[in-house]
């Protein structure tokens, strides 16, 4: 039984980057808790079998789409397919992200712009095509995945945590113009989680020392930042808003 306040029975939520790695484990775990699902990716063939996993013994509804959010007609297509297969969407989790180490000296245009549009532009554009039906229930949730590198850094992250660092200023600033609708905004900077994009741009000895630097001394599972999100999502989380949470093993207590 799920408690009534983490009971998410009647709504929908749409996750984006939602076929593998914390996207994934944030979609089954709010599908546990009732939820309808929405997933996206560039990839059809994940997000069909994710999308399986995520609804398996649940006997909740769900739906994916095919898309690449650098590109924005791409992005405003998911809302209005979100809408239009699931009739609402409750839940916003802007999870799509992307990562180019690059000194800042080395930044190129190209990288810059991709990485931009991807990180920040795509969030943008998403959260304003949905949060209006949003505000027409009184009711909403929208959560901004964030990193722990909007509040530290490492060499070459120079687009990637301004993107980061941007989406905590969204966040706050969209929490004040749509509080008084129900509707809560709020960031999650997760840490050290070993998921295909640091493990794509990270050597074994820095995944090795970014272990180390935990509390913890380990690299998190996906799934230990379910309930984290499970309450930004849900009427547990009611007067939680404009604020971030910060899910790291203890890596920024160092």
């Amino acid at each position: 039984m799920v408690p009534a306040m983490f009971n998410l029975t009647g709504k929908v939520a749409l996750i984006t980057g939602g076929s593998k790695g914390l996207g994934k484990a944030m979609a089954r775990g709010l599908a546990e808790c009732g939820a309808d699902i929405v997933i996206a990716s560039r990839h059809e063939n994940e997000l069909k079998t994710a999308l399986g996993e995520i609804l398996k013994g649940t006997d909740r509804r769900g739906a994916y789409l095919a898309g690449d959010v650098a590109k924005r007609d791409d992005v405003r297509k998911l809302a209005s397919f979100a809408i239009e297969k699931m009739g609402k969407v409750d839940i916003l989790i802007n999870n799509a992200g992307t990562n180019v180490p690059q000194a800042v000296d080395a930044i190129t245009d190209t990288e810059w712009d991709r990485i931009m549009e991807i990180n920040l532009n795509s969030v943008m554009v998403l959260t304003r095509a949905l949060v209006p039906q949003m505000k027409e229930r009184k009711w909403g949730r929208v959560i901004h995945i964030s990193s722990i590198m909007a509040l530290v850094s490492n060499n070459g992250r120079n687009v990637y945590s301004a993107t980061k660092a941007a989406l905590v200023g969204m966040a706050r600033a969209s929490a004040l113009d749509l509080g008084a609708y129900g509707v809560t905004v709020n960031c999650i900077a997760p840490g050290p989680f070993l998921t295909d994009l640091p493990a794509s741009v990270l050597s074994k000895e820095e995944q090795d020392r970014f272990a180390k630097m935990t509390a913890l001394g380990r690299w998190g599972d996906p799934k230990e930042l379910v309930g984290t999100a499970l309450l930004l999502a849900s009427d547990a989380g009611s007067y939680i808003t404009g604020t971030t949470f910060v899910v790291d093993g203890g890596f920024t207590a160092r």
